[in-house]
């Protein structure tokens, strides 16, 4: 018997997490399916698409399923927004994501993020060296969510004692269904003009003091003399400052969750610590840290049998995607050592395929490794708090408990 359908409702996902049984059964009856406005006229219908395959293949063809049209976010934005939206890479198709990409690139090398092995590690240490003496935490605040932010900071050469104030920000700009962090579109608005005041700031200390840093590097022209606009640059200083704070933070908690529930795993991982960085692809697979992004059909088409006509909202759902079982085998089983793990947590290829990917994973094989060797027994100690978010994966609040220690530093 068919499930009732409703993948946004934001209670569902507070309440117990991203709706696995309806993503199954629509995998297999209806995986490109029409989803009904749910009588809210804020948002139109839409095509959820929820196949593994079907979403790769909207990743890889923007020319069909644009970013540009209406903007990525599932939300409809007022016309006026839009133009201005454009300006940030996320929302771009080819060739102007093709241009900015090249930018942004420079500061996304396998050098810049290696050499950050060691910085992360000193910062997991030293959050774990908070909460060690006292023998509990709150997982989420105290180590899943500094650990991305002070990581930002190092990477754009920003104080460390801004991380606050940069979490505030973005919990404004992405927690707006939550009844902890929600504001209103105003205050969302003043939210992302102190980020773009900010981002202003630091690229003109930048041109007169360059640094060994991603922000000099997007700041130099490119080798036909381009430069980056100011409004280009303050718009991808948002999105690093979002996407690089709750992604990864929502992939760690999650993580630490979903080994919780299966303490076999974690057994396993501290019996055999060379399977951390399957596991920290696994926990991606699992945990989904973005949940859904949104394109719009630039021409008539056909995806999975169903006629899409131009204009048409098309949704794909990554946390549906990884648990095809087309794909995986026994997706519904969470294993550390999963091999091959094809997921498509940061993104199903193509243009879009997620920047930071390789810098996310790095923190999640390092507060990994940071937390078996320190928090052996670390375990969950009371009831998780889920965002309510149809957007991101997320977690507010999880109390741990571990044994006592003295801190290192």
């Amino acid at each position: 018997m068919a499930p009732e359908i409703n993948l946004v409702d934001p209670d569902t996902y507070q309440r117990g997490g991203a709706p696995h049984d309806q993503f199954a059964w629509l995998r297999e009856h209806a995986p490109v399916y029409w989803h009904a406005d749910g009588g809210d006229p804020a948002w139109p219908g839409f095509w959820a698409v929820t196949r593994h395959a079907d979403i790769g293949y909207i990743s890889r063809h923007p020319e069909t399923f644009s970013s540009s049209r209406r903007l990525v976010l599932f939300g409809e934005t007022p016309e006026p927004e839009i133009e201005m939206q454009r300006l940030m890479m996320l929302n771009m198709d080819p060739p102007q994501h093709t241009r900015q990409r090249s930018f942004v690139n420079r500061g996304f090398t396998p050098r810049m993020i290696g050499r950050l092995a060691k910085h992360i590690r000193e910062i997991c240490d030293a959050l774990i060296d908070e909460v060690v003496p006292r023998g509990e935490a709150d997982f989420v605040t105290d180590i899943a969510a500094p650990l991305p932010l002070q990581v930002i900071c190092e990477l754009v050469g920003a104080p460390p004692e801004h991380r606050d104030w940069i979490f505030d920000l973005s919990n404004k700009l992405v927690g707006y269904d939550d009844p902890e962090f929600r504001h209103t579109p105003q205050e969302g608005m003043e939210a992302a003009a102190q980020i773009y005041a900010y981002a202003d700031e630091l690229a003109a200390r930048r041109r007169a003091q360059p640094a060994d840093d991603i922000v000099t590097k997007l700041l130099q022209p490119d080798e036909t003399g381009e430069v980056l606009s100011g409004s280009e640059f303050d718009l991808f200083f948002l999105l690093l400052t979002v996407a690089g704070n709750e992604t990864t933070r929502n992939a760690a908690s999650g993580g630490m969750l979903a080994l919780f529930e299966h303490p076999g795993e974690w057994q396993r991982l501290l019996a055999d610590r060379d399977l951390i960085p399957a596991a920290a692809e696994e926990i991606v697979r699992w945990v989904s840290p973005v949940n859904l992004f949104r394109r719009t059909a630039a021409r008539d088409t056909e995806l999975g049998g169903q006629a899409i006509a131009e204009g048409d909202k098309v949704v794909v759902f990554y946390a549906s995607a990884n648990r095809d079982e087309s794909v995986f085998g026994e997706p519904q089983r969470f294993d550390i050592g999963r091999d091959p793990n094809p997921h498509i947590g940061f993104g199903g290829g193509g243009p879009h395929f997620c920047l930071g990917r390789h810098l996310a994973a790095l923190e999640l094989r390092v507060l990994l490794a940071a937390l078996a060797e320190r928090m052996p027994d670390i375990h969950l100690d009371g009831e998780v708090s889920r965002l309510r978010s149809n957007f991101l994966n997320g977690i507010k609040h999880m109390p741990v408990r571990f044994t006592p220690s003295a801190a290192r530093t």
